[in-house]
């Protein structure tokens, strides 16, 4: 019986791995062909010095970036030590003499994976990605300036980072809280060869458009000629419509410092505009 034939609704607990470049969509069509050349380069470098069989690899193309899994007969401590190093070292390596060097942004997570014909599947796969793409990860190696920032899942750092190992010092990750689709989750930062990362603050947005401001006793004296004017010209119109003959029409809007008039017909001499101080008052 051929064990590994597996039915394709089957899920393999697997280390999920999923790598992002950094800023991709800033290179362009030749440079960003020799941007994926050096992201296989690394992997697959590290994956040979790590001695991780090519065969326990599953690797999908992500255009600008990789998604990999890795069969569950391969020790996890083995990816987030030795294999991490490696990956950070040959990184370096490319990024020699580059006027942009390649930055990599790396999620990981252990649990359910399917597998069929087109690839990989499964909210591990779901929370791997999103890890690497946090937007908390993209300025924290911006910030950092560095080459290389691995996010791991809360689970992963409990049950196997925070036991340690060889090349693994979870004395150097820092926790952050996420802010995902699928809800909040707690994430664990990582810079190979640094100590522990000092999580940058989230960027503050920006604040809503301020409202009116509250009324000061000139604007409120000011409102009060706009009332004034506007039952000066109501008292206009009631002495004019007692003559059935001359009564237009007529509509007049006030809305603070504007006036709309539409379709008056004035038969004595109106004044327009705001009357301030006791200047043009009506003496009772």
């Amino acid at each position: 019986m051929d064990h590994d034939a597996m039915d394709l609704t089957e899920a393999r607990y697997e280390l999920v791995i999923s790598v992002d470049a950094r800023r991709s969509g800033e290179y362009d069509d030749v440079d960003k062909q020799r941007m994926r050349e050096r992201i296989y380069r690394v992997l697959e470098a590290a994956f040979t010095h790590a001695k991780v069989a090519r065969d326990a690899v599953h690797m999908e193309d992500r255009g600008d970036g990789v998604l990999l899994s890795v069969a569950g007969r391969i020790a996890v401590t083995r990816l987030l030590g030795l294999w991490m190093i490696e990956v950070h070292e040959t990184l370096r390596d490319e990024n020699r003499g580059l006027r942009v060097p390649l930055g990599l942004r790396v999620g990981m997570h252990v649990g359910p994976v399917r597998h069929d014909v087109r690839g990989i599947s499964g909210r591990a796969v779901d929370l791997a990605c999103r890890l690497a793409d946090a937007p908390l990860a993209r300025r924290l190696l911006d910030a950092e300036r560095a080459d290389l920032v691995l996010v791991t899942s809360q689970s992963l750092y409990e049950d196997v980072v925070s036991s340690g190992g060889k090349f693994i010092e979870p004395a150097h990750y820092s926790s952050a809280r996420l802010e995902l689709k699928e809800g909040e989750v707690t994430a664990w930062f990582y810079l190979p060869g640094r100590p522990a990362p000092e999580i940058p603050a989230a960027p503050v947005p920006p604040a809503a458009p301020a409202g009116d401001p509250p009324p000061t006793a000139d604007t409120a004296a000011a409102h009060a000629d706009d009332v004034q004017e506007v039952q000066e010209f109501s008292d206009f119109q009631d002495a004019k419509d007692d003559d059935p003959a001359d009564a237009p029409g007529a509509r007049y809007t006030v809305h603070g410092d504007m006036s709309q008039h539409h379709d008056n017909v004035y038969q004595q001499p109106v004044h327009i505009g705001r009357i301030t101080g006791d200047a043009g008052r009506r003496k009772g």
